[in-house]
């Protein structure tokens, strides 16, 4: 496991033990639910980038947040404009 012999893993387990005492069970659930998250983000990264990969769209809430930017529309002036005399 992880490349660690069995008396490497006991003496890691002793030290959890001295360092961590009776918090050891819920600093350990704490760790396997942060994997547990850890993994589902990088299974979601994972699916976003084969969606995109594949030409589908992406399955993202955020998506659809997305706004177009759009020009003004040009409208010509209605009539010529009128010389007016310069001041000096």
């Amino acid at each position: 496991m992880f490349g660690l012999s069995p008396l490497e893993l006991c003496i890691i387990g002793g030290l959890a033990v001295l360092l961590f005492g009776s918090r050891l069970p819920s600093v350990a659930r704490s760790m396997g639910k942060s994997v547990t998250e850890f993994k589902k983000g990088l299974r979601d990264i994972h699916e976003d980038t084969e969606n995109n990969a594949s030409g589908r769209r992406m399955t993202s809430t955020y998506a659809d947040d997305h706004v177009e930017a759009t020009a003004p529309r040009f409208e010509p002036p209605v009539s010529e404009p009128k010389d007016e005399p310069q001041k000096a």
